[in-house]
């Protein structure tokens, strides 16, 4: 599920960590495709030792996508989620590790946030379904336009879940798709691959973790292994961060905002569902031969560089005449610690504590009063100091009237903008207040060289001036006759 907001607002403040991937693409040769060879050199210019592949991040957008048609049956979704992986695989080319996992049995706190989330899910879909209906019988009646409905059977997102069939049959799909690899393709070849199924307690990020970790404590570790998580949710860099690597790396999906999509009810562009009047669908090309076709680009990959976010926070979190050592990792630790109250995925977080209102950086100033004061951090060895949390919260608490006073004011000023904003369209949606007629009226475009004849210019003009004193709440003037 991810932090809200988290990404954007680290995106911004530190431009640095972003950097786009380079991709390089099959040939194709006779009707032949020719696959990328993955034993060269990375064309990112950095050699990567250690994939790791979050699962629910991939089978999500390869079962039931947003931007392009959805898979017939299930057999596309495993063809998807496998070229998903190669697309990966291409980009990053790990030489020692390739590690999958997918989303077990999870802890009981994340547990009560799915179970809300499923319930919402299916009763927006419910009420989506109805909402259809509705405006599609509105649209008949008014004699608009729509294609035929088509009955399909919906894929419920929901079986993406430990325990059901798709589950399992994904896990056996997968297993097959990684011994085809092996066999077959030779960036495979030195690779150890590692597939954690949903038959694996634990959620993915954290059976990653705890590989990590593992292969930390192990005697013939090398700290310069270079490490690539692929998942879309924030608190993967919070995790990443707590592995304290060096060389930590995740790539992710380009976020683009404001994607077109096409309307539920005609399947046209350009409006929503609220918004849509049952016009006929233009014709795409000569002879339609473009109509099944949506654009849509290939979604483009980023690096987000752990590395260098190390080296922004060294220069925001180191504080001066410290009676101590300045120890950075376990400043690390606490500003990951800190982050946790703004929004995670197993505790409700803070209500006056909101990324888009300055809350981390809020945060920090208030950690590093903290920690001048009691000469200590907030954590150590993953135990935390209680004392030194609550002299944080009881900061936060003393701010928290001034907080949601300002939230208030800005809402309210939000609302008298947009009233005012709405009165001035309404305005110029009226037109003009006083338009005169006759000869006198303003004429379209082509037609000055045909002007209507004049009937009685004295009694237009007078009526003129009597429509105008009526807008002015004047007395008519007098007609000399």
């Amino acid at each position: 599920m991810g932090v809200p907001a988290f990404f954007r607002w680290l995106s911004r403040k530190y431009p640095s960590i972003i950097v786009h991937c380079l991709e390089e693409k099959g040939k194709e040769c006779n009707g032949v495709r020719i696959p990328v060879d993955t034993t060269k050199p990375n064309p990112n210019e950095v050699e990567f030792d250690n994939l790791y592949l979050d699962m629910n991040g991939i089978i999500h957008p390869c079962t039931h996508p947003e931007d392009k048609p959805a898979p017939k049956n299930e057999d596309e979704m495993m063809v998807a989620i496998f070229e998903y992986i190669d697309r990966l695989f291409n980009i990053v080319r790990p030489r020692r590790v390739l590690y999958m996992a997918i989303d077990g049995v999870a802890p009981r706190a994340k547990m009560n946030q799915q179970r809300s989330r499923r319930f919402r899910a299916s009763k927006e879909g419910v009420e989506l379904t109805d909402e259809k209906n509705r405006m599609r019988e509105e649209i008949i009646q008014r004699g608009g336009y729509l294609p035929p409905e088509e009955i399909k059977e919906r894929f419920d997102s929901n079986c993406i879940t430990p325990g059901t069939e798709f589950m399992d049959n994904l896990a056996q799909c997968l297993r097959y798709y990684v011994a085809d690899r092996l066999s077959n393709d030779p960036g495979w070849k030195n690779v150890l691959v590692f597939l954690s199924d949903a038959s694996v307690p634990g959620e993915g990020e954290h059976k990653i973790m705890d590989f990590i970790r593992r292969q930390r404590a192990q005697p013939n570790h090398d700290p310069n292994t270079h490490h690539c998580l692929c998942g879309a949710d924030a608190d993967l860099i919070m995790l990443g961060l707590a592995t304290h690597e060096p060389n930590f790396t995740i790539i992710r999906e380009e976020f683009k905002p404001n994607k077109p999509r096409p309307c539920s009810l005609c399947g046209q562009m350009g409006h929503e569902i609220k918004d849509c009047q049952g016009v006929a669908r233009e014709k795409q090309g000569q002879h339609d031969e473009f109509a099944d076709t949506m654009p849509a680009a290939e979604q483009e990959f980023i690096f987000i560089r752990l590395c260098v976010l190390r080296e922004y926070l060294a220069r925001e979190l180191t504080m001066a005449s410290l009676p101590f050592p300045f120890d950075f990792e376990r400043s690390v630790d606490d500003w990951v610690f800190m982050c946790f109250f703004v929004g995670n995925d197993f505790l409700p977080h803070l209500p006056s504590l909101e990324i888009r209102e300055g809350a981390i950086d809020r945060l920090v100033n208030i950690y590093k009063d903290v920690v001048h004061k009691t000469g200590g951090y907030l954590t150590q060895n993953g135990y935390v100091n209680l004392e030194r949390v609550e002299m944080i919260m009881q900061a936060v608490g003393v701010a928290e009237d001034n907080i949601f006073k300002k939230r208030k004011e800005d809402d309210e000023n939000f609302k008298r903008r947009n009233k005012e904003k709405r009165k001035r369209m309404k305005a110029q949606q009226q037109g003009p207040a006083f338009m005169t007629t006759g000869q006198f009226a303003p004429q379209a475009l082509g037609r000055r060289d045909r002007p209507e004849p004049v009937q009685n210019a004295r009694y237009q003009a007078c009526d003129m001036r009597m429509q105008s004193a009526e807008q002015h709440n004047k007395e008519p003037p007098f007609l000399w006759t």
